[in-house]
């Protein structure tokens, strides 16, 4: 009975402040606020807010929300694990079958050994502070092969 009362005058004063919004030439905001002051009185007339008194003095619905919360953080535990792992246990077996049998060439008795190709080495980097002109060495060198 006091929540009914509640959502009442909680929609009654939604209305209101809605009549002084259009008073004011804001018609949008004033017809969003009227919107939004009568879902209490909608709920209170469908029955839901009936059903959520009394599921809110219930141990046995609060005990249904631990139950559906404990599941809850079961299946997201889950999922983050698979996600971690990399797929289901399938997919990780399809995973490396696939991989053993790409690991050798069917035709190959050894591996290859290509010529083996190492990128220049960089110059190691000299503490900052030491040279200060050499600060921007790197950023000059990429603006002059940009031509810029």
């Amino acid at each position: 009975m006091i929540a009914e009362t509640v959502c009442s005058a909680a929609s009654a004063a939604g209305l209101g402040i809605a009549v002084v919004t259009a008073y004011r030439k804001r018609y949008l905001a004033a017809a969003r606020i009227a919107a939004y002051s009568l879902v209490p009185v909608g709920l209170v007339m469908t029955g839901v807010v009936g059903w959520l008194a009394d599921t809110a003095f219930s141990p046995t619905a609060w005990a249904g929300f631990g139950v559906l919360g404990v599941a809850w953080a079961l299946f997201a535990t889950t999922r983050a694990v698979e996600r971690r792992r990399g797929g289901t246990r399938a997919e990780r077996k399809a995973a490396a079958r696939a991989g053993q049998r790409d690991a050798v060439a069917p035709a190959a008795s050894a591996p290859s050994r290509g010529p083996a190709t190492r990128p220049a080495a960089r110059p190691a980097a000299s503490p900052r502070g030491a040279n200060s002109g050499d600060d921007f060495s790197d950023i000059e060198a990429i603006l002059k092969k940009h031509g810029i």
